[in-house]
């Protein structure tokens, strides 16, 4: 089996390479005899799946060696395929191939030595063993075993090329997608934004029209000077909130939003308008203000702003809607509670849920997205909100905002 899957490109390299090598040893094993073409065709083999299989390359250059020194054949060309195979073992091996081929650089430079300096005097009848001998011995023994490792060590030079390669494609991999997943996400926020801002601008205004309208429809007959003042109301906040969504809009083009956000001091005039449109707000504040940050003061605007919103869209607009602000040190927590538009009934009624079109209903279906984006600006600042209908036919808006000093810079 395999120990690398190569592409069919570099496979055929590495085979027409190894066919070209062949064709220059060619003429040097025709000189010799049927052992040097055996082992000339072993080692031409060895070097053309020598990226495909290197342990099977290693093998097949061990028995072309040993079909060579058996026929006490001399060195040919085609011993340099020796390099290209230990070259293989490093640089495309696995973990132990790795390490036999440098044994085998070992192994093969002092096999070498001896089967040229003293198997084949002894076996060839050339002389009897001189110091001479030895020294030339030493001499092989030193430069095979130099150059059978510095291809080794090429070999390896270039796996660790390309494993560092290889690394920082992934590092580069990971990091375009840790950047998109970071785009994703900002993104999603942005979105969040802007669907938190046009609702809390646009589902206010439009609340305050159409109370207002359906109060000019009901006194254009009787009351014309009523008809008149709602009329104008009407034109007011229309006017109003068509510079917001101009506003919105800006901040989308410039992506940097100059435009000045809502304070508390604000409040008054929020509150003002909905008194305006038929609601009756009562303000209650205990405690010694404390100074907000503007991303809070922006929370707590908005958050009484949709209260409000959802008070005269589903609640008893005859009803008092308590807005109120109890400070202290760590911060302040705010209450906008107002009747049901079908809690006439009364807490039974409530309890038992026989109201059909019960104000839960209208909450959980109308305002759902709003009470969703009061929590979610509840908890960008660190604060926290829960708004649900009571048993005693009160909803109650409920919000912590924490204290942070506004910056100075």
């Amino acid at each position: 089996m395999p120990e690398n899957r190569i592409s069919r490109a570099k496979l055929t390299t590495d085979i027409v390479l190894a066919v070209v090598f062949g064709l220059m040893s060619l003429p040097f094993a025709l000189m010799g005899n049927w052992a040097d073409l055996v082992a000339m065709l072993l080692f031409v083999g060895a070097l053309a799946v020598r990226r495909l299989a290197p342990a099977w390359a290693l093998g097949v250059a061990w028995a072309a060696a040993t079909v060579q020194m058996a026929a006490l054949r001399d060195l040919q060309f085609y011993d340099f395929a020796v390099l290209g195979v230990l070259y293989s073992t490093s640089a495309h091996g696995g973990r132990l191939l790795k390490w036999l081929g440098l044994v085998s650089a070992g192994a093969g430079a002092l096999i070498a030595t001896l089967y040229l300096q003293v198997l084949m005097p002894i076996f060839g009848g050339s002389g009897e063993l001189t110091p001479q001998t030895w020294y030339a011995a030493a001499f092989i023994l030193v430069g095979s075993l130099a150059l059978l490792v510095l291809a080794w060590t090429a070999g390896l030079l270039a796996r660790s090329i390309r494993d560092g390669r290889e690394v920082r494609r992934r590092e580069e991999a990971a990091n375009r997608e840790r950047a998109l997943a970071e785009y994703r996400y900002t993104v999603e926020q942005e979105r969040n934004r802007i669907a938190r801002d046009m609702h809390d601008v646009v589902a206010h205004s439009l609340a305050v029209v159409i109370a207002q309208a359906d109060g000019a429809r009901f006194a254009a007959k009787t009351r014309p000077d009523a008809a008149t003042e709602a009329l104008s109301t009407i034109a007011g906040v229309a006017r109003g909130a068509l510079g917001d969504v101009r506003v919105l809009l800006a901040e989308l083009r410039h992506r940097e939003g100059a435009a000045p956000q809502p304070v508390l001091d604000d409040l008054s005039e929020l509150i003002g308008g909905v008194v305006a449109a038929g609601l009756d707000v009562r303000r209650l504040e205990t405690g010694e203000p404390r100074e907000l940050g503007t991303g809070h003061q922006i929370a707590v605007y908005r958050i009484v702003q949709e209260a409000l919103t959802n008070a005269l869209r589903h609640g008893d607009t005859d009803a008092p809607v308590e807005v109120r602000f109890d400070w202290t040190d760590s911060g302040v927590s705010l209450m906008v509670a107002n009747r049901m538009a079908d809690a006439a009934g009364g807490p039974d009624a409530i309890a038992t849920g026989s109201t059909a079109t019960g104000a839960t209903a209208a909450v959980s279906t109308g305002a759902r997205h709003g009470i969703t984006g009061m929590r979610e600006r509840a908890q960008l600042v660190g604060g926290s909100l829960t708004a649900e209908p009571g048993r005693d036919g009160v909803f109650r808006v409920v919000a912590s905002i924490p204290a942070q000093p506004r910056s100075t810079a």
